[in-house]
């Protein structure tokens, strides 16, 4: 027999043991249909069971006494954007050939069609004689470990001049792995290249017979270490990342770099609104280039010093308001045309959400010591001339601008506007004693230098990734008579789509404005040697892969199918039409 309590409550008066009786008879007959109703149940069909109902009245519910708080609900601010956008002035340019499939061009650079697994191995062939290699290796996903390697080789043994002249060849490798130790990573990074290039910019109309491409020969060692650590725990109060490097270049003119690095961040929460945050790098190079003195020729070798710390607080506010206001202090023992050692430049940024992750305004005072190295020219610009004079540039105080959106999901509009004075900012002119090579110009005053940058991108369920951006840089020269090598506007246009999920396609379009080298008139024979102006870059790069199985894949690479012969620097043109198709193998 089936009992049903019910407890004294405030329905105990006669009214209430009323509806308890009428709901406990109810409860009961609806127990029992549902009990008739699963078969195999053994029991007839229409039976009400028996069931007893006993109400208890002498039984009293009690609650505990609530503790009541006066203390108002604390709402968390507006989350606040992490996108920061720098003020510096980065360097735009095309890859010196076409060997690279992908180029990164601006200061945010498109992603790369994404391969179907992690691990994967790309060979692909093509015309100019070219050659493309590609490994991707890295481990499975876990909590302690994570290492990666990537190998890469890029060549072409024909170029747009005299074929063997103006080829090209670069292979490198990367080595990164990481450990996690409680709250705290440990990690290391290991790069090595190896480049070949030509100086096959040269003017037939003053030689004699065309050279060999071995006198014209020019090669690059890289070699790059660091080892780093930092707070994993997204948490904690203090949060950190400290690392020391090391990178060597060496070219085939016994030019030489030895760069030893250290840098930190550090950012401490004294409490839920404010922080303190600290910035720091430094960089001490040895220096070494054959020099003639008199008639013999010996190796002069010099320093070159640097570091930069910038010490700030940050305070966000409840509405949306953030305020950093710091320091950036920078020594360089760089001396070029009359400038300072030392350099401070405030660090002040104020940003308001005016709607929280959709729309924010910004802008601040800043300005920092730039530091100029043979590692990072000669990958802008493989065709400087040996014995260059290198000095860091002093950019600042600058002031900027901008706002950051997200209107509609998946859309990101960005733009940006900056003025500054800059101190020791370098050009490329060409040499006037061989125009095939470049020389590092410098303004011998302070230049006022300006940039509008606005971008925009559009992702839609991870099939569709269109964006567009633009730049437009002003360089107001004095003692130079052109901002040679760096061009006025600069445009890219790039998108991925995942047509099937087999067939992935990309595109990317570039506009570079026309700029200014030197060389020689048009004519026979060459006129003397003068400022002469670039023609506009417009290439046009698409890309397919397609999966055939589960671990294979076909590609097709076609790189400025324009077919334009510009010259990104004077007097070194492009490669036409470049096709390149392969096999990719993933696993």
């Amino acid at each position: 027999m089936k009992r049903l309590e019910v407890l004294k409550s405030s329905f105990t008066t006669a009214a209430g043991r009323a509806f308890l009786l009428a709901l406990g008879l109810g409860g009961a007959s609806t127990f029992g249909a549902q009990a008739q109703s699963q078969p195999g149940k053994g029991k007839p069909r229409g039976t009400i069971q028996d069931a007893e109902i006993e109400i208890v009245k002498d039984r009293v519910n009690t609650l505990p006494e609530a503790t009541r708080n006066f203390e108002k609900i604390k709402l968390a601010p507006p989350p606040k954007p992490t996108r920061q956008v720098t003020y510096t002035y980065p360097d735009f340019q095309l890859p010196a050939t076409r060997l690279t499939p992908s180029v990164q061009v601006l200061t945010v650079a498109q992603e790369e069609l994404e391969p179907l697994t992690g691990n994967y191995v790309k060979l692909g062939v093509g015309n100019y004689g070219s050659v493309y290699g590609r490994a991707h290796l890295h481990s499975t996903r876990n909590d302690q470990y994570s290492y990666g390697l990537d190998l890469r080789h890029n060549s072409s043994s024909t170029g747009p001049v005299d074929g063997k002249n103006s080829g090209v060849s670069r292979t490198s490798a990367a080595l990164t792995g990481e450990y996690y130790k409680g709250a705290t990573t440990f990690g290391a990074a290991l790069d090595v290249a190896r480049e070949r290039y030509n100086f096959y910019g040269y003017d037939r109309r003053r030689l004699l017979a065309t050279p060999e491409s071995d006198a014209l020969k020019q090669t690059f060692t890289r070699f790059g270490v660091r080892a780093y650590a930092r707070n994993r725990a997204a948490d904690a109060p203090l949060q950190y990342e400290v690392g020391v490097g090391y990178r060597y270049f060496g070219d085939h003119f016994n030019v030489s770099e030895n760069n030893l690095l250290v840098d930190g961040k550090a950012s401490y929460a004294l409490g839920e609104t404010s922080r303190i945050t600290l910035d720091a790098q430094g960089s001490f190079i040895s220096d070494k280039q054959p020099a003639r003195f008199g008639g013999l020729i010996s190796d002069f070798t010099r320093s070159r010093n640097f570091f930069q710390a910038t010490p700030a607080y940050e305070l966000t506010g409840k509405t949306g308001l953030t305020l950093t206001l710091g320091a950036t202090l920078g020594y360089s023992s760089d001396a070029l045309n009359g400038v300072g050692k030392g350099m401070i430049n405030p660090a002040v940024r104020v940003s308001y959400a005016i709607v929280p992750e959709k729309f924010q305004l910004y802008g601040g005072l800043g300005g920092a010591i730039q530091r100029v190295t043979r590692y990072d020219l000669s990958q802008a610009n493989p065709w400087l001339a040996p014995g260059q004079s290198l000095a860091d540039t002093h950019a600042g105080p600058t002031a900027y601008a901008g706002f950051t959106a997200t209107p509609i999901s998946g859309l990101e509009l960005a733009a940006r506007a900056t003025f500054g004075r800059s101190r020791n900012l370098y050009f490329y002119r060409n040499s006037v004693a061989d125009t095939s090579k470049f020389d590092l110009a410098y303004d011998s005053t302070t230049i006022n230098v300006a940039n509008v940058h606005a971008e925009a991108l559009y992702s839609a369920s991870e099939k569709v990734r269109v964006g567009v951006k633009a730049d437009y840089n002003y360089y107001g020269v004095k003692s130079l008579a052109q901002a040679y090598g760096r061009p006025a506007f600069i445009g890219t246009l790039y998108g991925t789509y995942n047509a099937t999920d087999k067939l992935l396609l990309g595109a990317n379009f570039y506009y570079y404005s026309a700029n200014y080298g030197v060389g020689a008139g048009s004519g026979f024979p060459a006129s003397p040697v003068t400022d002469r102006q670039t023609n506009a870059v417009v290439d046009l790069n698409l890309r397919a892969d397609y999966r055939i199985t589960p671990k294979f894949s076909i590609f097709a690479m076609g790189n400025n199918l324009a077919n334009r012969k510009y010259q990104r620097y004077l007097n070194y043109q492009s490669q036409g039409i470049n096709v390149i198709g392969g096999l990719t193998y993933s696993f």
